[in-house]
């Protein structure tokens, strides 16, 4: 694909994969830069089928929730023990507050891994959400969303094209802002055809659909949903609202803008 922005979704299941489905991982690529947005479990086996794992020039982290960062395990040890050369340490961008999840998760892993288990190969960093971050030809900026603990939605923008993740959020007017005139909305639809009462963290597919009717984003696609729901179904539901093209993701699903 020649374009200034190429999406592939890498795993596109939420806690509860789809058979045969990893958890939430999606691939923003340009002539010069891969990045990786989010890396949940089952992730990083298709993230191989995509590219050379060694060609990744950062990982970035919406929120510490498993099913958003748990396949850095076998990243790690793929840098580790790999057979394949690799020179800089992989870029590791985590939101505030990452690294104490991140030593967390190094004791769970087992209890003599090493002190530099992740640190050896990967440069871990905090991201400033306030801030841009450039990773080669690509900026990336951040809006805190509105799910249980803090999230964000990361835009990619390169040369007048962009690509904006919702990450995880119930539907919210910042994140609707973040993504205006986007060309490609990826909006989490974990809730399928229904909602939650309460405390909100997840959104509809309908609500996906209004909220890219909102932010007059170019292409919807729907992500992060479960097994008990149809494509077609929620495709459709967003459709209510969105007269764009509408999508659900599947692994493997590549798309240029």
């Amino acid at each position: 694909m020649n374009a200034a922005l190429r999406l592939r979704v890498v795993g596109s299941s939420p806690a509860m994969p789809r058979p045969g489905s990893a958890c939430s991982s999606y691939l923003v690529q340009t002539h010069a830069a891969a990045v990786v947005l989010d890396l949940g479990s089952g992730a990083f086996a298709k993230l191989e089928l995509a590219l050379e794992y060694t060609s990744v020039d950062a990982i970035v982290v919406s929120h510490l929730h498993a099913d958003h960062f748990f396949d850095l395990v076998p990243f790690r040890y793929a840098l580790k023990y790999g057979h394949l050369p690799f020179g800089e340490r992989v870029a590791l961008w985590l939101p505030p507050g990452g690294r104490d999840a991140l030593e967390a998760l190094r004791k769970a892993v087992s209890p003599d891994a090493p002190a530099d288990f992740f640190d050896g190969v990967f440069r871990v960093r905090e991201y400033d959400p306030r801030k841009s971050l450039d990773i080669k030809d690509t900026q990336l900026r951040f809006q805190r969303t509105k799910h249980y603990i803090d999230a964000y939605a990361v835009r990619v923008d390169r040369d007048g094209k962009s690509v904006t993740y919702s990450a995880d959020t119930a539907p919210c007017d910042s994140v609707v802002e973040h993504a205006r005139g986007s060309s490609i909305f990826l909006c989490e639809a974990a809730l399928g055809l229904h909602t939650e009462e309460g405390e909100r963290g997840h959104s509809s597919a309908e609500e996906a659909g209004e909220m890219a009717h909102r932010a007059g984003v170019g292409r919807l696609v729907l992500t992060h949903y479960r097994a008990a729901y149809s494509p077609e179904a929620l495709v459709a539901a967003a459709k209510r609202h969105f007269s764009g093209p509408v999508e659900a993701a599947t692994d493997g699903l590549a798309l240029a803008c």
